[in-house]
Parts: C-alpha cells; structure tokens; sequence
C-alpha cells in the first residue's frame, strides 16, 4: 500500500496539472491498481471535483469524462446503443461489480496497460483522447506517446454509424486477458484492435471488399506482434487473436 504526504482534491485542471508537474506527485481515480504499491507519493490529486464523471451526448459524439467509471460504460444505455453493447461486454469480466465502481475510465486509458480490456475496444471505435495541455489526439496517437504529467480529461468517440464487438480469452473468468479483441465495421471499412499480446493494445485500418470474415481475420492477425509471459505463449495468442477476429467479423458481417 502507497502513503502520500499530501492530499487535494483539485479545483480547477489548472492546479491539477500545475500540482502534478512534480514527479512525487500522481493524479488518483478510485485507484483500484495504484493501492496495491508500494512507495510514498508527494501529493496525490483527486479530480472528483471537476464534473468529469459524467457521459454526455450529442448527434455526433459521445463524450466520457475521465472519472467515469468502468461500470458506467457497462450500464449506460445510449453508448451501449450506439455500439451493440461492446462496452457492457469489455468491462463486464473485469474483478466485478464493485470494482468497476471504483475503477476510473482516465486510469484506464492513461495507464495504457497492456491488459487492458478499456484501451482495446475504444481503439476499434473512432476515439480521441482529450488532454489539458496537449489537446485532442487520436487514441492511437495517445498510447504510442511516452507518458508524461499531463491531465488526460476527457474521451471522445464518433458516433459515426460502424457496428462493434469484443472478444477476450481469460483463464480465469476474473483474470487479466490472454488476448483481448475488438473489431468494427463501417461498410467496407474494419477496424481491428488487439490488446493484452501482452503488449498494449493497436489497431489497425483493413478493407474488407471481397474478403471473407476468415481472410479479414488472418490479414489483421499477421499485423501484429506477440508475446510470451506466465498467462501464454506468443505462437497460442496469435492463433487465438486470429479466431477471435474471425468470430467478430461474422458476427458483424451477420448483423449488416
């Protein structure tokens, strides 16, 4: 468990970036991972002052605050709507109930762990990130970036008419994902994320004319790398991340 010195709860973003310049310093959500280290933090900086924990819409995005929480994107109805329940069905392994009260989207996305289920199914989706200092960014663009002492603020998604889905393998059924799928369509046009190779997630942009859901998902399978740890190995996650893609596509491919 980590201790701090100093705790705020931040009124402005301005003070919260301005407090998190410093490197002792760690902006908190509902800190579900960051309790179970170890260490002293300077001062920690709690945005739950900030009106960031809302979803809001209008006709042509979504906008989710950082302090949304993970259940939030599991039970709101109008993303959920939009995008054939890929959220309710991304987040709904995760521990359970109670922790994705707590679990924040900011930390999510911000942390861009390789396990993350979050990072993986909004990278299929058209999603910026919006940052205090840095601006909108494209997702892709955000997690590629080194991480530095930003205020990651808000997520923006296109509500631009593509059908979704998602697809992990676990061990277990609360456990970190083996590989982590998310495919969407927007007429010939298919987006596939991976995440959890064990690397953190990546997409990648296949046109989809005249290929079956099984050429779609070798094509997009062979894009990305794999790795081995204690969950599995390289060679197993690349044969599941190449069935899943293919069970994603027909289900997509079915609903059109």
């Amino acid at each position: 468990m980590f201790t701090a010195k100093e705790y705020v709860r931040a009124e402005s973003l301005e003070q919260a970036w301005s407090l998190n310049q410093k490197k002792s310093s760690a902006v908190v959500g509902g800190m579900m991972w960051l309790k179970m280290g170890d260490g002293r933090k300077g001062t920690i900086i709690d945005l739950s002052g900030l009106g960031l924990d809302t979803v809001q819409e209008d006709d042509r995005e979504f906008s989710i605050g950082a302090m949304c929480t993970l259940r939030q994107l599991e039970t709101h109805q109008g993303l959920n709507l939009a995008f054939d329940g890929v959220f309710r069905e991304c987040v709904r392994h995760i521990v359970g109930v109670q922790f994705r009260n707590g679990a924040t989207v900011g930390g999510s996305v911000f942390g861009r762990y390789g396990f993350s289920d979050v990072l993986t199914c909004l990278m299929a989706l058209e999603t910026e990130v919006e940052l205090y200092r840095g601006g909108r960014v494209p997702l892709e663009k955000f997690a590629a970036m080194p991480y530095d002492r930003d205020i990651l603020v808000r997520l923006w998604v296109k509500k631009d008419g593509r059908r979704a889905a998602y697809g992990s393998q676990r061990n277990t059924a609360t456990d970190f994902p083996v590989i982590a799928c998310a495919v969407s369509r927007l007429g010939d046009e298919w987006k596939v994320a991976v995440g959890a190779r064990p690397k953190r997630a990546e997409s990648i942009l296949l046109d989809g004319r005249g290929k079956t859901a099984g050429q779609l998902a070798e094509e997009a399978a062979k894009a990305f790398s794999y790795g081995s740890n204690l969950r599995a190995g390289a060679a197993y996650r690349a044969h599941l991340a190449q069935v899943y893609i293919r069970r994603l596509a027909e289900k997509l491919g079915e609903e059109s």
